[in-house]
């Protein structure tokens, strides 16, 4: 029997479908999901990296999966809006890794998973194709016996990232990839670092999943990736950054000139206490 949550699935499913573009923010705790929600997102997506750096860790499955889905799960309990969560690898190298962490997310509240296909192992960038689909298949297995099964796979390949293959090598591998993965139950194609116009448009045509990418500062606008068909758009840790970053410039003008102005325009405290629903009022 599907669970209620499934309806959020659904609903976040609906943001992929032909003609539609999913702008993904990306939170790293339930204050900012919060802020992203009020700001007019539709659905937050979680970094795995700005999760990891609020908890003290790098990114790369430094956290443990019980870790990551209570990260999750705060997130989700925080917005009304659907929640996907980066999953990395799967935290663990076999399909049933990957089963457990899509079951316990799904538990926590998220409607959507990443799921990476790197790194690889026995020295390979990238975790073989069929190895992969069977990860991938494990995954909409556990979604649906969680009670979720609409939730949605956004499929990762990092041939680009990774740089895997001679640079004219690289789409055709992608595209492999992205039958394999669609043919295990992958519902959506993420293919960070690839943003150059021209082979997205193809890349669109020819694959069988819809292309998710993630934007980048001094890549393509949201309105030049939108001409290329592209239906989901994030961000990965770059709001997280932002954050950090005007946490260390603040410190910086704290220490050396004595003066606080870079909160003049920060949001008001006392709104900021209201209104996240941390777990105490839930």
């Amino acid at each position: 029997m599907a669970h209620p949550l499934n309806a959020k699935a659904t609903l976040f499913r609906s943001f992929h479908a032909e003609g539609e573009l999913l702008v993904l923010p990306n939170a790293w705790d339930a204050c900012s999901a919060v802020v992203m929600e009020r700001a007019g997102a539709t659905a937050v997506g979680s970094t795995s990296a700005g999760v990891s750096w609020s908890l003290g860790r790098p990114d790369g499955q430094r956290l443990t999966r019980d870790e990551m889905a209570a990260a999750v799960g705060r997130i989700a309990g925080a917005v009304d809006i659907p929640v996907t969560a980066d999953i990395e690898a799967g935290y663990g190298p076999t399909a049933q890794d990957v089963a457990l962490t899509v079951n316990a997310v799904a538990r926590a509240g998220a409607v959507g998973v990443n799921l990476e296909d790197a790194p690889g192992s026995d020295g390979e960038r990238l975790i073989a194709p069929s190895a992969q689909a069977e990860r991938i298949a494990a995954a909409r297995a556990a979604a649906a016996d969680a009670g979720v099964p609409d939730l949605v796979i956004n499929a990762r390949t990092d041939v680009y990232m990774a740089q895997v293959g001679e640079p004219d090598e690289r789409f055709d591998l992608v595209l492999e990839r992205a039958k394999a993965y669609a043919e295990a139950g992958a519902d959506v194609l993420f293919v960070p670092l690839l943003l150059d116009p021209g082979t997205l448009s193809r890349l669109v045509a020819e694959a069988p999943l819809p292309i998710s990418v993630m934007a980048w500062p001094g890549g393509p606008t949201v309105a030049e990736l939108r001409a290329t068909g592209v239906r989901r758009i994030s961000v990965g840790t770059a709001l997280a950054q932002v954050a950090y970053t005007a946490a260390d410039r603040a410190t910086r003008e704290l220490l050396t000139e004595g003066t606080y102005e870079s909160g003049a325009d920060a949001l008001n405290v006392f709104e900021l206490n209201t209104f996240p629903r941390f777990p105490s009022d839930q």
